[in-house]
């Protein structure tokens, strides 16, 4: 309007100017426009109008669709618009054992209060949110005129581990070695031999702080290895180890014999159903006394085989190399007799060895593939994560485009740190991956709040007629994922009947800015293993004492 009234002041003052010069007037292109528009139907005809008028408009409209109508074929229906249908059709629908009344309803496609007004006339008084059980869900199908099929409720884990068949041909494989046994025995510095590396140089006081996993052509044939720690904080890891094993290498030291830990791999290889080969360390020393290792170990059934047993005892030692070839045999030799194979030409599938949270990288992880072949590119699901396989790398450093099977990689891309030990296997799409992490971080969220309630309720319980206990509130930040299980069971063996040690929040990665303020909402002492703060958690640290 304002841009209309602005035309016309100018019109009038260039037809002033024009006149007062003797000239005709100026006519301009908005005076013709303004008339058009201006120009209105009416009844008698067209009436020169200066505004808009919407009935004139509306007229226009209908007598051109009357036109139309006119001009259409007989026979013709006359409208051309969606007509609902008379009569409700019946669909399948599909009834897990728990859902909520707010999905219920999406699925019946119906309002969420048309199903609330359903079940309050059944006597159930729900809300939108609240979870039905599948007897409830089923009447309530059935009373909006569907057929109800029940289904598991973790129908989509059973479809995900029906994909995971593999059919074909089998072909032998590398054994994967675990390597176990107690602590300072020479389990790195023997593998540091067999890999002609210095692995143990660089650990933290010379104590392996995860699972080192190594891919070694050793002459004699190919062998996988995993170093797992001896240390005493590292039994889960040991027991991972024993599992993703298909033969366990148990170092003894000559000198010192066996050990707690050396009874405790023992305890966990028979569990595991692995066959041992143990490996008589540090002959070098002057001290060394290989029979009494045999003693020690015959005495907890693990009986050599030129004593009558089945376990296979060699003399080495990692200093000079005495006894690796012959090591290496035995392990070929347990493997044939094991005739490991796996398909090559399918989707690959293993176990996660280790996972961390690099700063430069991201979430990373060391798998270990069983069967198939993993290729870069592909979407995978390991655990509550899932991702596409941006790099893979070697244990050399080298990026490779793909791995076999018994051959340990690192792979970038996945959504988080998986736990060490949980299964991955390659997925068609990322929307079939998405559902099946989805689904299980749900899962286990459900048991996370059943725990917390339970544990609610019991210190409830506990507490009662007792003086209130001064509890240590934690937080742990390390640097991978097996040191900080270790870390959790050790800190849980402090508590005692003066105290109460809590582990507050935990994780994979360097102290941020979050966990810092947790610590100073919670009254909790940050305890940081392998990482290091970044400058804003530093700031709030100092700041707050």
């Amino acid at each position: 309007r304002r841009a209309a009234a602005a035309a016309i002041v100018d019109a009038e003052a260039a037809t002033v100017k024009s006149e007062k010069r003797g000239g005709k007037p100026v006519k301009r292109r908005d005076d013709d426009d303004r008339s058009r528009r201006g120009r209105r139907m009416d009844d008698d005809g067209p009436v020169r109008d200066g505004g808009r008028n919407k009935r004139a408009g509306t007229l226009s409209r209908d007598r051109l669709a009357e036109r139309k109508r006119r001009a259409a074929p007989k026979g013709m229906p006359k409208t051309q618009g969606f007509e609902r249908p008379t009569e409700m059709v019946a669909r399948d629908i599909e009834v897990p054992e728990a859902i909520s009344v707010g999905d219920l309803a999406q699925r019946l496609s119906v309002k969420a209060g048309d199903a609330i007004k359903k079940l309050m006339g059944k006597g159930v008084m729900a809300t939108i949110n609240q979870g039905l059980d599948q007897d409830t869900a089923i009447l309530l199908v059935e009373e909006f005129g569907h057929r109800a099929k029940t289904v598991a409720s973790d129908a989509i884990e059973q479809e995900y581990f029906e994909s995971l068949k593999i059919e074909g041909e089998g072909k032998p494989r590398a054994p994967v070695v675990t390597v176990m046994g107690h602590v300072d025995h020479g389990k790195t510095s023997l593998l540091d031999y067999i890999r002609k590396t210095r692995v143990a140089s660089g650990e933290a006081g010379g104590i392996t702080q995860h699972i080192g996993a190594y891919y070694v052509d050793t002459g004699h044939g190919a062998v996988s290895f995993l170093d797992t720690p001896g240390h005493a904080a590292f039994t889960a890891m040991r027991a991972r180890g024993a599992k993703l094993t298909d033969i366990v290498i148990l170092v003894v030291a000559a000198d010192d014999g066996v050990m707690p830990q050396t009874e405790e791999a023992v305890a966990h290889a028979r569990a595991a159903n692995v066959p041992l080969v143990v490996a008589v360390n540090k002959m070098d020393k002057e001290g060394a006394d290989p029979q009494r290792v045999k003693t020690e170990l015959a005495g907890r059934d693990v009986v050599p085989d030129e004593w009558g047993g089945d376990t296979q005892f060699v003399h080495v030692s990692a200093m000079t190399g005495e006894g690796i070839d012959a090591l290496l045999e035995a392990l070929l030799l347990q493997a044939e007799l094991l005739e490991l194979t796996a398909v090559e030409d399918a989707p690959g599938q293993g176990s996660v060895v280790e996972s961390r949270l690099d700063r430069g990288r991201g979430p990373v992880a060391t798998v270990l593939v069983r069967n198939g072949t993993l290729r870069k590119g592909d979407f995978i699901v390991a655990g509550e994560h899932y991702g596409r396989v941006r790099a893979m790398v070697n244990d050399a450093g080298e990026n490779v485009d793909q791995a076999l099977p018994s051959y340990p990689v690192e792979i970038l891309g996945l959504s988080g740190t998986p736990d060490a030990g949980d299964e991955f296997s390659v997925v068609e799409n990322e929307r079939g991956a998405k559902e099946l992490v989805e689904f299980r971080r749900s899962r286990s969220q459900e048991a996370r709040i059943k725990q917390q309630q339970a544990a609610r309720l019991d210190s409830l319980f506990d507490n009662m007629g007792e003086g209130e206990k001064p509890t240590i509130n934690l937080v742990l930040k390390t640097d991978v994922r097996g040191s900080l299980e270790a870390l959790i069971a050790a800190v849980g063996e402090l508590s005692n009947d003066e105290v109460k040690v809590k582990v507050v929040s935990s994780g994979v990665g360097g102290i941020n800015e979050s966990d810092a303020n947790l610590a100073v909402a919670s009254g909790a002492v940050v305890l940081g293993f392998n990482v290091r703060a970044d400058a804003s958690a530093k700031k709030i640290i100092e700041r707050e004492g």
